[in-house]
C-alpha cells in the first residue's frame, strides 16, 4: 500500500518537475501576431462563423458563445435559477427544478452533446447533464431554453453523460459513483460486491424530441468517468471508461490507483434494445421526476414516475464487455470512423487507442482474459490498435478533426497535443498556459467534423487576465486547426466552471431560430391576448391580475383594492408580434424575481404585499423610447378593508 502511494506521489511530482520546466511558447509573453488578431475579428453586424455551447459547471448552467469572436451570446438557465429570465422564480417554470427530493434549484452541469442524424449534428436539441442530483436536460435550439428534465433514478454522481447516438436514438446517463440499488441503509464497507453502477439510456422521441428512460443497465460497482457513441461500423456500441475497478470505498487517491489497468466498457445497447423489446429486463419499484414545458400553454409540469426497467447484463449474451485501459481513464472518445477507442489514462503518460475491429474479432474468437461480474474482459493485445507513446501527462480528453488528426488535452503538462491516427506519431503540441481540462472541435463527437478551430477549456488561468480576488476567472482558449502546426488565436473568460463544450456550424442552427411566440397559438391557462379581456379577479385570499404588455404601457396600469395579506399573481402576456422585443415586470418587494417575457409570451409572478401603501410595477426591460413611461400602481389596503376590488383599463 506504501509503495503504491509514493508511486502516485512520485508520478505528480515528477510532473511538476517537468511542467515548470517547459519552454515557453513564442506567444507566452501575451503578445499574439497581427495575423492572429484578424483570424478572430467578426465585423460589426456580421455573424460568427460557430455556436459553442460550454457547460457552466457548478453554476448549473449553459452558455453561448460565438466562434472564432469568443462573444457571450447568451446564457441558458438549466440547473440554475435565473433572476434575469425569472427561470426557476416564475411559476411556469418552478416546475422544471422539480426532483424526488423536492425543490432543487442547483446542479453541476458537465457534458452538453448536439443532437445527431445519420451520425452528423443536426442542430435540433443540446442535451445536458446535472451531475449532483442525477438529470438530464433538454434546451430546444429553436428557442434556446430548456424545455425537459428527466431526473435519474439508480444514479449518483450522473457524470459520464449526456451522449447521444448516431441517430439521437438515445442520450445517455453513466453514474460516476456506484451505490447501492436500490438505495438502502447499509455499512459502506460492504461496498464491494453489492454497490452497482447504472448506466441508463433515455430514448428520444425522433418527432418532438420528448425523453423516457428505456431501461437501465446495472453495472458492476466501478466508478464511470466519460462516454461516447460508437458510430459507422461501431454504431449500436456505446463505449464507457471505468476507474477504481478496485471498488475501495475510501482513500480513493491511492486505493483506487493499485491496478495497472481499469476498463473501458465496451455496451451494445443495440442487443440490449432487441432483449427488451422482447420483454427482458424487470421493473423496479423507484421515484424519479420528469418535467417538461411545453411552448403552447408555456408552462411547465412535472410528473412522478414510479418503475424503471433494468437490465443485468449478465442476463444478456454479448451486451457487455470490458477493454484493459491504464490507467484511471478519464475520456473515451470515438473517431468519426466508428474504428478507434481513445482512453486517456490520467496516470498513464501513454495514450491507449483500441480497435473496434480486433473487438469484434476478440470476441468471437472468445480471446477472454478472464471475467467481472460475468462480463468477459479481453485480452489487451488483442484490441489493441496502437499507443501514442509519452505524448504528455495527465491525458484528459480527445476530439478528432476529421482529417485524420486527433488532439488531446494534458492536464499536468498544460497542452493540448496533435496526433495522427494510424501512425500514433505526435505532430505538434501547444502550451494552454495552466492545467486544461476538455477540449471541443465544432462536430467533434460526430461523424464530421468542423475541422478548422479547437477551443480548450482551463481549469486554471493564473496570470492571464487581470486579478479580481482570490478566484481568477475561468476561460477557454481558441487555436486555429486549420494547418499542420496549431496557432493560438484568442484567450477569452467564460461563466462559471468551463467543464466541457459542445460547438456546431452556425448555419444550421440559425436559420431555425423562434422570432416570436405567435398569440394565436398561445394556450396559457391564464393568457390575455386582447386589450379588451384584462381583468382582475378576487378568490378568497387570492388576488389573481390579468394584465398585457405592450409598447409602452400595462393594461391595467392601475389597481385598487389589494389588502395586506393578499397573495397576488401577475398574469403578463406580451402583445408584441416583433422579433426581439421582450418586456419586463416587477413590483416592490416580489421575492420571486421579475419577470421577462418574449413576444407572444404568458407569465406568472407571485406578490405578497406585507405594507399598506400605493406601490409601483415598471417594465424592466427597455423597450421604447418612452420606456420609462411604462408604469403602474397597486393600492394596497389594511387587511380588514372593505375597499372593493377595481383597476383602470390603461385609458
Amino acid at each position: 500500500m506504501k509503495n503504491i502511494k509514493y508511486s502516485v506521489l512520485a508520478f505528480l511530482g515528477l510532473a511538476m518537475v517537468l511542467t515548470s520546466c517547459q519552454p515557453k511558447s513564442k506567444t507566452s509573453n501575451g503578445a499574439l501576431s497581427s495575423g492572429a488578431a484578424e483570424k478572430v475579428y467578426v465585423a460589426p453586424g456580421e455573424h460568427d462563423e460557430y455556436y459553442a455551447f460550454i457547460s457552466g459547471g457548478f453554476s448549473g448552467q449553459l452558455s453561448v458563445y460565438g466562434l472564432p469572436s469568443g462573444r457571450l451570446f447568451k446564457v441558458i438557465p438549466v440547473f440554475s435559477q435565473d433572476a434575469e429570465k425569472a427561470y426557476g422564480y416564475n411559476e411556469e417554470t418552478k416546475p422544471m427544478l422539480n426532483t424526488s427530493h423536492g425543490f432543487v434549484p442547483w446542479d453541476d452541469s458537465h457534458h452538453p452533446d448536439i443532437s445527431q442524424t445519420n451520425g452528423e449534428l443536426d442542430g435540433r436539441y443540446v442535451f445536458i447533464n446535472g451531475n449532483n442530483t442525477p438529470r438530464i436536460a433538454k434546451i430546444d435550439l429553436t428557442t434556446f431554453e430548456t424545455t425537459e428534465i428527466i431526473e435519474v433514478p439508480n444514479s449518483a454522481g450522473n457524470h459520464s453523460s449526456s451522449f447521444v447516438t448516431e441517430n439521437t436514438e438515445y442520450v445517455v446517463a453513466g453514474t460516476r459513483f456506484s451505490v447501492p440499488v436500490p438505495q438502502r441503509d447499509m455499512s459502506i464497507k460492504e461496498y464491494k460486491g453489492n454497490f452497482k453502477g447504472a448506466l441508463s439510456f433515455i430514448s428520444v422521441d425522433p418527432e418532438d424530441g420528448g425523453m423516457d428512460i428505456k431501461f437501465q443497465l446495472l453495472m458492476p460497482g466501478f466508478d464511470y468517468d466519460l462516454s461516447h457513441p460508437g458510430r459507422g461500423a461501431s454504431h449500436g456500441w456505446f463505449f464507457f471508461t471505468t476507474y477504481n475497478t478496485e471498488e475501495a470505498n475510501t482513500l480513493l487517491e491511492v486505493n483506487a490507483s493499485q491496478n495497472d489497468k481499469d476498463f473501458i466498457a465496451a455496451v451494445n445497447w443495440k442487443a440490449i434494445e432487441e432483449y427488451v423489446n422482447n420483454g427482458g429486463g424487470k421493473k423496479m419499484p423507484s421515484n424519479y421526476a420528469h418535467n417538461v414545458y411545453d411552448e403552447h400553454t408555456h408552462t411547465a409540469t412535472s410528473t412522478m414516475k414510479k418503475e424503471v426497467l433494468v437490465v443485468n447484463p449478465a442476463e444478456v449474451p454479448g451486451a457487455v464487455y470490458f477493454l484493459p485501459t491504464p490507467k484511471s481513464p478519464h475520456g473515451c472518445d470515438v473517431d468519426p470512423s466508428g474504428e478507434y477507442i481513445v482512453g486517456a489514462g490520467k496516470l498513464s503518460a501513454d495514450l491507449t487507442v483500441h480497435s473496434f475491429t480486433k473487438m469484434l474479432a476478440a470476441i468471437e474468437g472468445e480471446k477472454f482474459d478472464g471475467e467481472a461480474y460475468g462480463i468477459p474482459i479481453l485480452k489487451f493485445e488483442d484490441v489493441l490498435a496502437g499507443t501514442v507513446n509519452q505524448a504528455g501527462l495527465g491525458p484528459l480528453h480527445t476530439e478528432f478533426d476529421g482529417q485524420g488528426n486527433a488532439y488531446t488535452t494534458f492536464f499536468i503538462s498544460s497542452e493540448v497535443v496533435k496526433w495522427k491516427l494510424g501512425t500514433w506519431d505526435v505532430v505538434d503540441r501547444q502550451s494552454t498556459y495552466y492545467s486544461v481540462g476538455h477540449l471541443m472541435i465544432p462536430g467533434g463527437n460526430s461523424r464530421k467534423p468542423f475541422g478548422k478551430y479547437v477551443v480548450a477549456m482551463n481549469k486554471i488561468t493564473k496570470d492571464r487576465y487581470l486579478p479580481t480576488g482570490p478566484e481568477v476567472t475561468q476561460s477557454a482558449q481558441l487555436f486555429d486547426i486549420s494547418g499542420e502546426k496549431m496557432e493560438l488565436l484568442l484567450d477569452f473568460p467564460t461563466i462559471g466552471e468551463p467543464h466541457y463544450a459542445a460547438g456546431i456550424e452556425a448555419s444550421i442552427v440559425k436559420a431555425n431560430s423562434k422570432k416570436i411566440f405567435s398569440l394565436t397559438e398561445n394556450k396559457h391557462e391564464y393568457a390575455t391576448t386582447n386589450d379588451n379581456d384584462v381583468k382582475v379577479v378576487r378568490n378568497g385570499k387570492e388576488v389573481h391580475i390579468y394584465m398585457t404588455m405592450i409598447r409602452s404601457h400595462f393594461n391595467p396600469d392601475n389597481i385598487e383594492g389589494v389588502k395586506v395579506g393578499d397573495k397576488v399573481y401577475f398574469h403578463v402576456t406580451n402583445l408584441e408580434q416583433d422579433y426581439d422585443v421582450p418586456h419586463g415586470v416587477s413590483i416592490i418587494g416580489a421575492n420571486t424575481s421579475e419577470l421577462l417575457i418574449m413576444p407572444g409570451q404568458t407569465e406568472t409572478f407571485v406578490w405578497e404585499p406585507k405594507q399598506v401603501g400605493v406601490w409601483p410595477f415598471y417594465c424592466t426591460d427597455f423597450c421604447s423610447a418612452l420606456h420609462q413611461e411604462m408604469q403602474g400602481y397597486v393600492r394596497v389596503s389594511p387587511a380588514n378593508s372593505n375597499i372593493e376590488l377595481s383597476h383602470s383599463l390603461g385609458e
